[in-house]
């Protein structure tokens, strides 16, 4: 059984709410349906009726997860000139990371903890990443760059090392640091 997020009972809005909430705090692992249930103000016997199984409320935190990001990138990107795109995505990723993002990647996180590529979480981590490598591409061939699959490859990479080192206080700043990488990489493809 799988959710609908977009018909849930104000019950299942609770508990999606609730667990998004603790797995991206606490770790997928680390709560259980008691938890979600008891913070939710429903009973167990809901959260199953609503999702199933904590397997789908996973999977369906994550589904939500990935449309909010993508909504949110490409209304801020959408914003530049086609030809500052694809640096646009770094500048949207910076305010991101900062009001949704200070433990990681949430999909990273969650992949870490969901080693069973057959769980159904798994597909939409690897959605989630493919549609950004194709979003980063469309851009970088609206920018005029000339192997906008190299470019875009290349932009996946700065990307998610700027989510994964933000917060971790390797780097001062990943993301603006990605961003400039990511400037002279453009550079350099539109000159070739």
């Amino acid at each position: 059984m799988e959710a609908r997020i977009d018909v849930l009972t104000p019950a299942g809005r609770r508990i999606l709410d609730t667990a998004a909430e603790l797995f991206y705090r606490q770790g997928i692992n680390a709560v259980g349906v008691d938890l979600i249930a008891q913070r939710a103000g429903v009973t167990k016997k809901t959260l199953y009726d609503r999702f199933g199984s904590k397997e789908a409320l996973v999977t369906a935190y994550l589904r939500e997860r990935d449309e909010r990001w993508r909504a949110w990138l490409t209304a801020e990107v959408e914003k530049s000139p086609p030809a500052d795109r694809a640096l646009a995505t770094f500048d949207a990723l910076a305010e991101w990371v900062r009001r949704e993002n200070p433990r990681g990647c949430g999909f990273v996180n969650a992949a870490a903890e969901l080693p069973d590529a057959g769980h159904p979480a798994r597909q939409v981590i690897a959605d989630q990443k493919r549609w950004l490598r194709g979003y980063l591409r469309q851009l970088c061939e609206e920018a005029g760059v000339t192997a906008p699959d190299d470019s875009a490859d290349e932009l996946l990479l700065l990307h998610e090392g700027a989510t994964v080192l933000n917060g971790l206080s390797v780097v001062g700043d990943p993301v603006a640091t990605a961003r400039e990488l990511a400037r002279r990489a453009l550079e350099r493809a539109r000159a070739a």
